[in-house]
This record gives structure tokens, C-alpha cells and sequence, in this order.
């Protein structure tokens, strides 16, 4: 194996690996090898002092007598014997017996070719893994290779392959070969297939990002996004709060003319996104998350249960205000409820009735009423 690091040094160059990783896979492979086809109680080691790689048997010399001889056969060496190739050797001294790569049966160099491919292909992917798993919760661009019968979308991502699957994807959105599209990293892992990266355009983290992405303020952390909550491709709201006095969070969020927030909701397949103020007290952020309605009151209490504390928000409000506050098909109460972490009960409050007030004359009447005769008294 003439000049291999030359070669060792080509591999990590390809792959984008370490020299030093590369170098101990090709040792580690080849010592398996040797251990599989040569010998498997032998005591084996890797000389790379120079530009190849040697396989070194080593072999402990032992005095003739020593109980080792009989223990371990391969890995010892009568004293007498070892005196015959080197009259310099005592007890205890280490003799190493090059042998030749190159006598390998072919068999063993398949053998070795694959469990080498094997192993490189697992430092890139281990590699790949520690990459990706620094990148959970941001938004990773790729273009689309294949769309299955199942509708999972599988995605190229410099050079590593991702899936989006249908659950993860928004409802109405369909792509094919060759678009390219951006969504989250939402989980890194290894499966029986190699590496597996796992997309979302659905959970609230790529709104997230989005927002991180299209506006400033939020990047700049002058404005903080305090919660948010989506029903992924129909509505969103998101909780804002300002650190600087003097920029209006829903403002700024929303940008001039909603160029910010549209360019947001075009990438979410036109979802309707509120922005609603944050607020530490209880009852003013739910009146918050309701809107557009208008509350009158809000009453809060607490449901113990086996493994957690129900928070439940009683909001009582006209009648003309409960359609606004439910939403249509109960969405905006559906997305308040995810967004401030409360169960909410609406009391309606009917409105008083207006005293009911004696009709007035039409004018013709009360002319009418001028002309006619005055009743005589009896």
C-alpha cells in the first residue's frame, strides 16, 4: 500500500474530514481486518511514521521458562528462539513482525474497501449530525429531489437529504422537482437509512424565524415576540412587547402598508397573522388576545388536576361581541386560548331595553287634530 496517506490525505480532502479522523478510520479498518482474516488473539498495530501504513504483529519475548508462552501463544516469544534473529533481546522486550498488506487474499481487501467506505461514510454523517444539530430552529433553504406517493416532499440540503413530511407541511401547499423551498430544521437523527433531517413549514418556530428574518427590530432584540400561536395556513396571533419606548411593536411588526407582515404571510400560504400587546397582567393580555372584541370583565380561576393546575379565564361581555370574540368556526378563541395558556367561558351580559317611549304625532295629525270641534260641555 504504497504512499496510502497521500491517499488518506485525498479522502478527508473530498469528504471535508479531518486528516487525523481519516487517518484513524483507515487504521481502525485495517486492524479489523487483520484480527478478522489474519488472527484474531494477535496483537496488531499501525506504524505510520513514514507515508504508509505498516502492520506490525507485536510479540513479547519471554523467558524460556515463563507461564506466558503457554497463555498466550501468538503474543510471545521464547528467549532462546529470539536470540537466533537478534543477539541483543532480554526478557520482556517487544519484537515487532512487519507484515505485508499487499499478501492479502482478496476477500480480505473487499473486505477492507467496505468496512473503510462504511466507516468514512459514518464520520461524515457524525460530522453532518454535529453540523445540523447546532442548526435546530432555523430556517434551512433546499431544493426538492423527489415527491412519493405519500406526498413526503424529500429535500437536497448541501448534500445531505431531508424530508418534509405531509404532517409537516402546509395544508393546500403541494411542490415539486426542482422548487426550492424554506423551512425549519425541526429534529436531526440517525435511522437504519444514515442521517435523517426532519423539516416543518407547520410548527410555530418557523414563524418565528420568519419574523427574525423580515424584521429588525426583532432580530435587534428591541422587540420581543412573547408567545405565539398558529393554526397553520388559515390564522396566527403572536404576542409582541417593545424594549424601546419609543417603537410601537404591532407597528413596527406590521411594517408600512403591511409590507412585513404580507411578505410573511406570502411565504405561509396567505395566513392571517394579528399582532396583539403582551401584557403582565392576566386579565388585560386575555382581553388582548381576544380582540377585536370588546370585554367588560374577566374572572380568573384554577382547576387542579392529576399532573398539572387548569387555568381557566371567565370573560363576560355583550352579545354583539361573542361572534367577534369566538371567530369563525371558533378560531380566534381557538388561537387565544393556545397563545395565553387559558381555558375561556363566556358569560353574556344582556343589554338593558330602552324604556319604550309614547310614539310621536306625525305633523299631518297634529294639524289634523287643530280643525276638529271641541266637545261640548253638558
Amino acid at each position: 500500500m504504497e504512499k496510502i496517506l497521500d491517499i488518506v490525505e485525498l479522502i478527508a480532502y473530498e469528504k471535508g474530514l479531518s486528516l487525523e479522523m481519516v487517518k484513524e478510520v483507515v487504521k481502525n479498518s485495517i486492524l479489523k481486518v487483520a484480527k478478522n482474516t489474519l488472527d484474531a488473539q494477535a496483537n496488531f498495530m499501525i506504524d505510520d511514521s513514514n507515508k504508509d501504513f505498516t502492520l506490525l504483529h507485536v510479540v513479547e519475548v519471554c523467558a524460556d521458562d515463563d507461564p506466558k508462552l503457554e497463555q498466550d501463544p501468538t503474543n510471545t516469544l521464547p528467549l532462546s528462539k529470539a536470540l537466533q534473529d537478534d543477539p541483543s533481546l532480554k526478557p520482556n522486550d517487544l519484537v515487532h513482525y512487519e507484515i505485508s498488506l499487499k499478501d492479502m487474499k482478496r476477500g480480505a481487501v473487499n473486505a477492507l474497501f467496505k468496512d473503510l467506505e462504511y466507516n468514512i461514510q459514518r464520520s461524515l454523517e457524525d460530522q453532518y449530525f454535529q453540523k445540523y444539530k447546532g442548526m435546530l430552529n432555523t430556517i434551512v433553504r433546499g431544493v426538492v429531489l423527489d415527491v412519493d406517493k405519500h406526498q413526503n416532499t424529500f429535500v437536497e440540503i448541501e448534500g445531505v437529504q431531508a424530508v418534509l413530511a405531509l404532517r409537516n407541511r402546509i395544508k393546500g401547499e403541494s411542490f415539486k422537482v426542482g422548487d426550492t423551498l424554506r423551512a425549519i430544521l425541526k429534529n436531526v437523527r440517525f435511522s437504519k437509512q444514515g442521517l435523517i433531517l426532519e423539516l416543518s413549514r407547520t410548527t410555530p418556530k418557523f414563524l418565528e424565524a420568519l419574523l427574525h428574518l423580515e424584521v429588525p427590530e426583532i432580530a435587534d432584540k428591541e422587540i420581543e415576540i412573547m408567545g405565539i400561536a398558529r393554526i397553520p395556513g388559515d390564522r396566527a396571533k403572536l404576542a409582541l412587547r417593545s424594549h424601546n419606548a419609543h417603537i410601537d411593536p404591532i407597528g413596527a411588526t406590521v411594517g408600512v402598508r403591511g409590507t412585513r407582515i404580507n411578505a410573511i404571510s406570502k411565504e405561509l400560504c396567505n395566513e392571517s397573522i394579528d399582532c396583539v400587546h403582551y401584557n403582565e397582567v392576566p386579565e388585560i393580555y386575555i382581553a388582548n388576545a381576544l380582540s377585536p372584541a370588546q370585554i367588560i370583565k374577566i374572572e380568573l380561576s384554577q382547576t387542579p388536576l392529576e399532573d398539572k393546575v387548569q387555568k381557566n379565564a371567565l370573560v363576560t361581555l355583550h352579545g354583539d361581541q361573542k361572534s367577534k370574540a369566538i371567530g369563525k368556526s371558533g378560531v380566534n378563541v381557538r388561537l387565544a386560548c393556545m397563545l395565553i395558556g387559558y381555558d375561556i367561558d363566556f358569560d353574556v351580559l344582556q343589554a338593558p331595553q330602552a324604556p319604550q317611549d309614547t310614539p310621536a304625532k306625525s305633523g299631518l295629525s297634529m294639524l289634523e287634530s287643530l280643525f276638529k270641534p271641541t266637545p261640548k260641555q253638558p
